[in-house]
């Protein structure tokens, strides 16, 4: 019965109304469990936990085929912190290429960085490491808002820094209205900064300013006070900042947010502010102005399962394009954030291992409509998300996705520093869930975990 219930729910697109329902129901079956746990509204229900060491075990114990694994590295803290990079990276990359200078082994990167075309980020590491990286093979924090193409043709707030306009145009959205366009449009609204205060003149949208159907957070501003503001006002009026609401509204305009990272290892002997610190001003200066709780559309980057299905994709693609025509059923993802990187790395491990036995159990009847929910919103049904989301991006071919910390970022084995508490960097719609911030491996630097898979896969030299 329960199975019948959650498929018809599915289809209806009821799926908020059943998740409660059914993270309480112990008759339902893990994998379904996972299924809405992954695909309900971020904030109304907390990210999957399940106990990991029934994976591992299968994982260390399968007889691997070569060239049908994969990795996914991070880069800050990985390859690079701030401006230094680590002696030992070009070696790591090195390992992966032929006597060409050409990846042998397919090879993505899985940055939580947002502020930038992933084509400069390719340049970038390119330049920095030595070694030819086509954009192709980045996948940003912001990567996966291409598939959510019914935001597409709406008018867009988004904040950030650097190329934030030409960013959104790259992921398909066509009406894109900067902070810089809200704020000069009505310069009475940024008032913190003295200096600023109502000296811009208003530019063209000042008597035909559009509103606003939604709003995307790309990764950390400049000017917090003035992002915090504006986002607000809008949330506070529904996209419409020229009439002064009478009562909260009872459901804001949608918001998705891309990096949820609180912070990440430059150059200071300490982490830094991330995105996430930014969010979580946001969400606490709603909750006190307006007495309601934030609820995002969508939170894309590490440690969403979004972001890693959209990097499998791009995996596959990254293997095409050398000359491997078998999907990657093995994934090995090098990251130094236990709670984004390895967290995001095992709660997808949990999500394949819970979908081969769902498909093994015949339960997969589901169909490809529930699917469609990951990561979509939850006020959209999923018969709709047929139709918006490139479905070719949401195919998943792997069996396993293995995690691997490094000692040269955020995480440090050194028992003598400071160490930030248990999931300080990972976001409140993500339950703190020990279990998932423990890798299958702990390596000193990125060289030794590229050294540990090519062992592991029969192809140490």
């Amino acid at each position: 019965m329960a199975n019948i219930g959650l498929k018809s729910a599915l289809l209806k697109g009821e799926t908020r109304m059943w998740c409660g329902q059914l993270l309480r129901n112990k008759n339902v079956m893990p994998s379904q469990q996972l299924h809405t746990k992954l695909y309900c509204s971020t904030s109304s229900v907390r990210a999957a936990a399940f106990h990991t060491s029934s994976c591992q075990s299968a994982a260390s114990s399968r007889t691997k085929t070569p060239n049908r694994f994969g990795f996914m590295f991070d880069i800050d803290g990985v390859f690079v912190r701030g401006k230094e990079v680590f002696s030992h990276s070009a070696e790591a990359l090195h390992l992966l290429l032929d006597e060409k200078g050409k990846f042998k082994i397919p090879t993505v990167f899985v940055t939580n960085a947002g502020n930038t075309l992933r084509s400069r980020k390719a340049e970038q590491l390119s330049e920095r490491l030595g070694i030819k990286i086509h954009q192709e093979q980045m996948v940003m924090s912001h990567s996966p808002l291409k598939m959510f193409q019914q935001f597409h043709n709406k008018t867009v707030l988004v904040s950030g820094q650097g190329p934030v306009r030409e960013i959104a145009r790259n992921l398909g959205f066509q009406k894109v209205v900067t902070i810089d366009n809200f704020r000069k449009s009505y310069p009475l609204l940024d008032m913190v900064d003295h200096n600023r205060r109502g000296h811009d003149e208003a530019d063209e949208y000042e008597e035909f300013f559009p509103e606003i159907e939604a709003v995307i957070l790309f990764g950390e501003p400049i000017r917090w006070e003035t992002n915090l503001q504006l986002v607000l006002d809008l949330l506070m009026t529904n996209g419409k900042p020229d009439h002064c609401p009478t009562t909260v509204p009872s459901q804001h305009i949608p918001i998705l947010a891309c990096n949820m990272d609180m912070v990440w290892m430059a150059e200071a002997c300490m982490p830094r502010f991330g995105h996430g610190c930014f969010l979580f001003c946001l969400e606490h200066l709603f909750k006190k102005l307006s007495g309601k709780d934030l609820k995002y559309t969508a939170l894309i980057g590490k440690p969403s399962p979004i972001t890693y299905h959209h990097a499998e994709y791009c995996l596959n693609e990254h293997a095409k394009s050398i000359n491997i025509e078998k999907t990657i059923s093995h994934l090995y993802c090098v990251g130094d954030n236990p709670d984004t990187d390895i967290y995001g790395a095992n709660l997808y491990n949990r999500y394949l291992q819970n979908k081969s036995k769902a498909r093994h159990a015949e339960v997969s009847t589901i169909g490809k409509r529930s699917k469609m929910m990951l990561g979509a919103p939850a006020h959209v049904e999923s018969g709709n998300m047929v139709h918006e989301i490139n479905e070719e991006e949401l195919l998943d071919s792997a069996e396993s996705c293995e995690s691997i910390l490094v000692n040269t970022g955020v995480y440090s084995a050194d028992t003598t520093k400071l160490a930030y508490g248990t999931g300080v960097s990972s976001h409140v719609d993500f339950a703190i869930d020990e279990d998932l911030r423990q890798p299958n491996y702990r390596v000193t630097n990125v060289l030794e975990a590229v050294q540990l898979v090519l062992a592991k896969e029969g192809l140490a030299s």
